[in-house]
This record gives C-alpha cells, sequence and structure tokens, in this order.
C-alpha cells in the first residue's frame, strides 16, 4: 500500500507553483466549484504537490489567482496564529492518515488572522477538509476562507472539527495533540457557554444528549488549560479572550 505520511510532506515541502489555468483540472473545478464574496477557495493536491485550483484570492488577499500559492497562503498567516495553525493541520492530517473509511467526511475550521498584500490585517474564518481520497489516501485537500470582520481575538486559538459518527475521537485526539498552545474546541465553548448560563453539568449534558462526564471532560480541562483556579475566573477569562460574548 502507498504509504501514508502526508502529513509531514504536506508542511516539509509546501508548492511554490502557482495553479496551472490549461491543466483539465482547474478547467473543471472552475466549471463546478463557485464561491461567494468575500470568500476563496483552493484545492491542494497532496499527491502532485501542487495547487490545482484557486478563486477569489484578490479580495480575500490581495493575490490574483494565477499567482497565489500554498506558501504564499501559509506564509500570510500573521506570526501569532502560524505556529498553531501548522500544528493543527499538521495533526488533523496525521489523525487522518490512520483513518481508513469516510475520509471525505473529515474537516476543520479555524480563526486567525492573514496579511493583505497591502499589509493589512484581516480576519478570516478557515475551513480545511478532505476534497478526494482513493484506497484509503487523501489525495486532494480542499479550503474555503472567508472574512468575518465581526470576529474578535485574545490570546485563545478557536477551532472546530467535522466528521463521521465518532468524530469526538478527531477532536479529543486535537485537544491531546495541541496542549502546548492556548485552544478551546467547538464542544468545549458549547458546553464553557452553557455553564456560564447556570447550568450544571446534568443539565448540560442532558440539553447537549451526551454523558455528565463527557461534559465534565470538556469543561474541567480549562482550568489547567488556561490556569484559572474556578468557574467564575474561567468565564471572565473566556468573555475577556472573545471565546464567549
Amino acid at each position: 500500500m502507498e504509504s501514508k505520511s502526508y502529513a509531514t510532506h504536506y508542511l516539509n515541502k509546501i508548492s511554490e507553483d502557482p495553479i496551472d489555468v490549461t491543466s483539465s483540472e482547474y478547467k473543471s473545478y472552475k466549471k463546478n466549484i463557485h464561491n461567494f464574496k468575500d470568500q476563496a477557495v483552493y484545492i491542494y493536491s497532496i499527491k502532485q504537490n501542487r495547487m490545482l485550483f484557486a478563486n477569489g484570492w484578490l479580495d480575500i488577499l490581495g493575490y490574483r489567482d494565477e499567482e497565489i500559492t500554498m506558501q504564499a497562503i501559509v506564509l500570510a498567516t500573521t506570526t501569532h496564529f502560524l505556529p498553531f495553525s501548522l500544528e493543527l493541520s499538521n495533526k488533523a492530517l496525521e489523525f487522518i492518515s490512520n483513518e481508513t473509511e469516510n475520509l471525505e467526511d473529515f474537516s476543520f475550521t479555524l480563526q486567525l488572522k492573514k496579511k493583505h498584500k497591502n499589509g493589512d490585517e484581516v480576519p478570516l474564518l478557515s475551513r480545511v477538509g478532505v476534497y478526494k481520497a482513493i484506497n484509503g489516501i487523501v489525495e486532494e485537500i480542499i479550503s474555503v476562507t472567508q472574512i468575518v470582520s465581526t470576529l474578535r481575538f485574545g490570546k485563545v486559538m478557536q477551532y472546530a472539527v467535522f466528521g463521521p459518527p465518532g468524530v469526538e475521537r478527531f477532536e479529543d485526539y486535537l485537544c491531546s495533540e495541541l496542549f502546548s498552545y492556548s485552544i478551546i474546541s467547538s464542544k468545549e465553548k458549547e458546553a464553557l457557554a452553557l455553564s456560564a448560563q447556570g447550568k450544571t453539568y446534568k443539565e448540560i449534558a442532558s440539553l447537549l444528549n451526551v454523558s455528565q462526564s463527557a461534559i465534565e471532560k470538556r469543561i474541567l480541562p480549562l482550568y489547567k488549560r488556561f490556569n484559572v483556579q474556578s468557574l467564575p475566573h474561567l468565564i471572565n477569562f473566556a468573555h475577556h479572550n472573545h471565546i464567549l460574548p
């Protein structure tokens, strides 16, 4: 079977090549993939190590679609978010490399800032997922990135994961592997928001249709992660860092 070391490959050999607008892949994607205002898309081939398709990047980062490269997109990430963005991508691909089914259902979102070509910082929500997988091997990934001017950033990185049934394993894996960063997942944020409303773990578990221990597993690690000693302190920290409104 073909090696599944594409996680390391993705980070260590990011292509500097722009799309080939004469290729059959580009023409096919150009015909079938659409984007909207303040939104950009790319499709990147892990197998070929090159950009296959790009659309909308002039509005997002100031680059024409014909000149944007994977390296330009990655390096446009501001200093605060770049290490985590790379590590999240790497760890997500590492997890998926051990999966064999439903690979195209896996994706993650990340809130971050990138620098426009003119130097301005742009608040973005980026979603990266598997676009094509053959025989349990990821061949292409897709990213949809959009400007979200209402995003507010603290020192905590916010992300969410999506996938087939059992996707909780994906989130648990990322939380354990990214422990050196100040992070919060969407499910942790959801449980914390309900806790901030005064609901008990038992009530939250009932609302979310999970066990009470699952809720404890989402909230209690946040105390150590954010260096807080009480729930009021944790909630105050969350408000201060724009985790909760």
